[in-house]
């Protein structure tokens, strides 16, 4: 790992610190486009800032050793959250209001925030895994067998009976099991990945790799009590938001944090997984090496160094 006294601060995480701060001081003093677009452009800054800071803290970034492969994120992120959307029409987990009314300008807001969706998570879990704690997992040598791990084909079947079985089901009743659909289609892609030799989890668990998985679990919940506390904001100010449409009976105690059932916050860091899963598919199955160029040490993702 690099040291962080050789790396400055780029000139674009200052842009990133400036655009959150303007948009909060817009959203103060009730401008209305602040409070309709204030999810977008909280994240378009947060991921410019934390971007800087991760090439601060190691040396490498996705803005910086990573430019090239960028764009990508940013399409498979809109396309994979669009999934979400299409699936979200059965299960009905949340609603969005207070959005643009002109179709065009509605739909451009909607890809500007879906595209910031895995570049937030990326960013915050690679941050997170450039700290003390988490580097001390890299030593790590906790024995898990392949027994342990279960046979790759399990895993797959598992995933798929986990994503379609709510699909199957009534809305009433699949309304209660997003959390199936969340964890499914890890257990049913990952297995995909490892035969293919893409990055899997299942090869960091036999290879006693567990720092990744760790950094995205806490990356996906950070990000996490981001988007509900600029999603509450923007509510607050009666901005863009949505709200989460979770079965009664799951809203432990009525606790919420923002907009959200505390319930919900539990989903987060297995969305993380889900992303990072989903990402190394389509990087592999759209030969990434062949059209980005084979990474080398200053571009790789959570990997070890």
């Amino acid at each position: 790992m690099k040291t962080t006294d050789k790396h400055k601060f780029p000139l674009y995480g200052i842009l990133g610190l400036a655009t959150m701060g303007i948009g909060e001081i817009l959203l103060v003093m009730d401008v209305y486009f602040a409070a309709v677009w204030l999810t977008p452009i909280m994240w378009t800054g947060y991921i410019l800032a934390a971007d800087a800071f991760l090439y601060r803290r190691q040396g490498s970034s996705w803005l910086t050793t990573r430019r090239r492969e960028f764009p990508l994120v940013l399409l498979f992120s809109v396309g994979i959250w669009l999934l979400f959307e299409v699936l979200n029409f059965h299960i009905q987990n949340w609603a969005y209001f207070c959005v643009p009314d002109n179709p065009i300008i509605r739909d451009f807001a909607y890809f500007w925030s879906f595209a910031t969706i895995m570049p937030g998570v990326f960013i915050s879990s690679e941050i997170i895994s450039t700290f003390k704690p988490t580097r001390f997992l890299r030593h790590l040598q906790i024995r898990i067998d392949e027994v342990f791990i279960g046979a790759g084909w399990l895993w797959f079947l598992c995933g798929l009976l986990m994503v379609v079985i709510p699909l199957l089901l009534p809305t009433p009743i699949a309304s209660y099991l997003f959390g199936s659909i969340w964890i499914g289609f890890i257990l049913l892609i990952d297995p995909i990945n490892d035969r293919m030799g893409a990055t899997s989890f299942r090869r960091m668990l036999r290879e006693r790799t567990y720092w990744p998985i760790l950094s995205l679990l806490a990356g996906g919940l950070v990000c996490g009590f981001l988007w509900e506390a600029w999603n509450f904001q923007a509510f607050h100010y009666g901005g863009g938001h949505w709200i989460y449409l979770v079965p009664e009976p799951l809203r432990i105690f009525g606790l919420h944090y923002g907009k959200m059932p505390l319930l919900g916050l539990l989903g987060f860091p297995p969305f993380a997984l889900e992303l990072f899963t989903m990402y190394h598919f389509l990087r592999k199955i759209l030969d990434g090496d062949r059209l980005l160029g084979e990474p080398v040490d200053g571009e790789l993702f959570l990997v070890e160094r």
